[in-house]
C-alpha cells in the first residue's frame, strides 16, 4: 500500500508561483511514472505532467514553458515548480504514482489563482 501526502497549494495572485510536493510511503515495489493532473470545477481530471524513474517528462501544451516537475528517487517525491500563473490554472491537483503493480492518487491540493 501506497501513502501519498500533497503539499504546497494556496491562494496565489497571477504571474505568481507555487510548488507542489508530493512524497510517496508505505510498502511498495520500484516506483516507474510520477505526476501531477488536476480537476478544475465541472471539468473532468485532465493531465498536467509526468516524469518517468529516468528523469524524461511530459508536460500538457498549457503548461509548457511555465511548469517545471522534478523527482527525488531517494526520496520519493515528486515536485511541480509552477510559475507564471494564469487564473485558468485553478484547479485541484493531483499527484500520481504508479508502480508496477498498480497506480496511486494524492489526494488533492487545492490551487486558486485569483487577484
Amino acid at each position: 500500500q501506497v501513502q501519498l501526502v500533497e503539499s504546497g497549494g494556496g491562494l496565489v495572485q497571477p504571474g505568481g508561483s507555487l510548488r507542489l510536493s508530493c512524497a510517496a510511503s508505505g510498502s511498495f515495489s520500484r516506483i516507474s511514472a510520477m505526476g501531477w493532473y488536476r480537476q478544475a470545477p465541472g471539468k473532468q481530471r485532465e493531465l498536467v505532467t509526468t516524469i518517468a524513474s529516468g528523469g524524461r517528462t511530459n508536460y500538457a501544451d498549457s503548461v509548457k514553458g511555465r511548469f517545471t516537475a522534478s523527482r527525488d528517487n531517494a526520496k520519493n517525491t515528486v515536485y511541480l515548480q509552477m510559475n507564471s500563473l494564469k487564473p485558468e490554472n485553478t484547479a485541484v491537483y493531483y499527484c500520481s504514482v504508479k508502480t508496477l503493480v498498480r497506480g496511486y492518487w494524492g489526494q488533492g491540493t487545492q490551487v486558486t489563482v485569483s487577484s
